[in-house]
């Protein structure tokens, strides 16, 4: 069964060292590109709802004393849709993150793009895989932690472009549905199909992690790539 679901803040919290929370581009959010009736005063209920102003909570904080930028999907805002704020985020995140020569860490929650922006929304699949490439090309660190959801357009672009690729356990990872696949090919899909015990028995993800063991994992895969020893990386 997958876990329950864990609030952004919540999350940042539980993997940044108390007191060293920055967050990044909070004022940033979206608009209305095509006047989709009712939208506007949907995004407000969910503001209110979340106190997020948009799905994505970013930060700079430390893991057990190393930098690290990481950004959370709240799947109770617009089931963690990515509509132009969260793509936008996305990609000042990553270059954020290459100025400062710091990690960067994204936790996926997501039913995939907000279709009330329409194209809009979808563009932020290219953008986000473009800024994901650019930061991993300057030798960025990039760990993508697959949470129950990640469906869509956010596993069909950056949440699958992690150099290393986490989940927590029974999370349900893929583009569609496996209701929506079965009626598509008219077939019966294996059992578990798509959930992340699947997906790392076929190659697509490295290492399932349960919560509680998360940041220590973290922690963990930084030091062994260097972050550890800033009087180096400077």
């Amino acid at each position: 069964m997958a876990l329950e679901a864990m609030t952004a803040r919540a999350r940042l919290e539980a993997t940044l060292d108390a007191g060293t929370i920055c967050e990044l581009f909070e004022a940033l959010c979206g608009g209305d590109p095509l006047s989709f009736p009712g939208y506007m005063s949907k995004l407000e209920a969910q503001r209110e709802k979340t106190g997020m102003r948009e799905a994505l909570l970013c930060a700079q904080g430390e893991i057990d004393g190393m930098r690290a930028v990481v950004c959370v999907l709240d799947g109770g805002f617009f089931m963690g849709s990515m509509g132009y704020a969260v793509g936008e985020k996305v990609a000042r995140c990553a270059e954020y993150a290459m100025a400062e020569r710091l990690p960067l860490i994204i936790f996926s929650a997501s039913g995939g793009a907000r279709m009330q922006e329409g194209v809009v929304s979808l563009m932020q699949m290219a953008k986000t895989s473009a800024a994901i490439e650019r930061f991993k090309n300057a030798g960025g660190l990039f760990i993508s932690v697959l949470t129950h959801p990640t469906t869509g357009g956010v596993a069909a672009s950056f949440a699958s472009l992690g150099d290393i690729m986490l989940a927590e356990p029974d999370a349900l990872i893929g583009f569609a549905g496996p209701r929506v696949i079965e009626q598509t090919i008219g077939q019966t899909l294996p059992e578990g199909f798509q959930r992340s015990e699947f997906q790392q028995e076929h190659g697509f993800v490295d290492q399932i992690v349960p919560r509680e063991e998360m940041k220590k994992t973290l922690s963990q895969l930084l030091r062994l790539h260097g972050f550890g020893k800033s009087e180096v990386r400077a």
